[in-house]
C-alpha cells in the first residue's frame, strides 16, 4: 500500500516521502537537510533513493546533504549540471527510459517548465499500483492508465491571478510566468479529464502559490471531479 508524506510543499521547499511499504523513496529535497532529518526522525539510512524534477531550490536545495548522507539522487544530466551535481551518488535518467530502484519501477517523462530538462516521474511498484508525481510543469503531454495515486501540481487558479491582477496585488508580469511554469487548477482538471481515474484512491494537490490559490476550493472542486479522496499538501 502506496503511504505519501509531504514534508514541504511551497515555493519555500519542497520534498516528499513515499513508500510502498518496502522501498521508501524521497521525491525533490528542497528544504533545509536538518528538516528533512527531522520530519523522518532522522531515519535516512532507510531511504533508497532521491527523484529530482529540476535544479531550482525550492526542489534540490538539500541534494549535497542528501548525496552526502549515502543516499543516491535521480534526475535529468540537464538538472544535475544547471544544480553544479555531480559524483558516484548523482545518476543521471532520462525521460522514457525506466529503471528499478527497490520495488518501484521507476519511468520518468518530459514535463513543460523554464529550465533544462524537467521530469515527471511514474512509479509502478509490485502490487501493481501506480503513483504519478509531477510539479512544476503547465502542461503533461502524456496519458496514464491504470493510475492508483496523484502527487500533482495544483499551483494557482487562473480565475484567482486575474483578480489579484485587478486589485493590484500581483504584477501581469507574474502571470505570464505562470501560463508557461505552473499547472493551473484549470489545466490540471483537464490532465484528469483526459486520463483513466477508475482505479485511483487518493489525489495529493501539491505546490500551491500563497497567493494565487485556495486550498478549500481546489479540493472540493477536484473531489467533484473524481470522486476520490483529495489531501491538500501543507505547505
Amino acid at each position: 500500500m502506496i503511504e505519501i508524506k509531504p514534508l514541504g510543499s511551497s515555493s519555500a521547499g519542497n520534498a516528499y516521502y513515499v513508500t510502498d511499504g518496502h522501498t521508501p523513496l524521497l521525491l525533490e529535497c528542497g528544504l533545509r537537510f536538518k528538516d528533512i532529518q527531522r520530519a523522518l526522525n532522522y531515519r535516512m539510512s532507510e531511504i533508497a533513493g532521491c527523484l529530482l524534477t529540476h535544479n531550482h531550490s525550492d526542489h534540490c536545495k538539500a541534494a549535497k546533504d542528501v548525496m552526502r548522507s549515502g543516499i543516491d539522487l535521480y534526475a535529468s544530466a540537464g538538472a544535475l549540471a544547471a544544480a553544479g551535481l555531480s559524483g558516484h551518488r548523482a545518476t543521471i535518467v532520462k525521460a522514457r527510459k525506466q529503471f528499478q530502484l527497490g520495488t518501484w519501477t521507476i519511468l520518468p517523462f518530459e514535463v513543460e517548465h523554464d529550465v533544462d530538462e524537467p521530469l515527471g516521474y511514474l512509479l509502478a511498484n509490485e502490487a501493481g499500483e501506480k503513483l504519478l508525481f509531477a510539479t512544476d510543469t503547465y502542461y503533461i503531454r502524456y496519458q496514464f492508465s491504470g493510475l492508483t495515486h496523484l502527487l500533482i501540481e495544483c499551483n494557482y487558479s487562473e480565475a484567482i491571478v486575474d483578480e489579484n491582477i485587478i486589485a493590484g496585488k500581483i504584477p501581469v508580469s507574474m502571470k505570464r510566468r505562470l501560463v508557461r511554469s505552473h499547472f493551473s487548477l484549470e489545466n490540471m482538471k483537464e490532465f484528469i479529464r483526459a486520463n483513466d481515474m477508475s482505479k485511483v484512491k487518493e489525489i495529493w494537490l501539491i505546490h500551491l502559490s500563497d497567493t494565487n490559490s485556495d486550498a478549500e476550493m481546489f479540493k472540493r472542486e477536484v473531489q467533484a471531479l473524481t470522486g476520490c479522496p483529495v489531501y491538500v499538501a501543507d505547505r
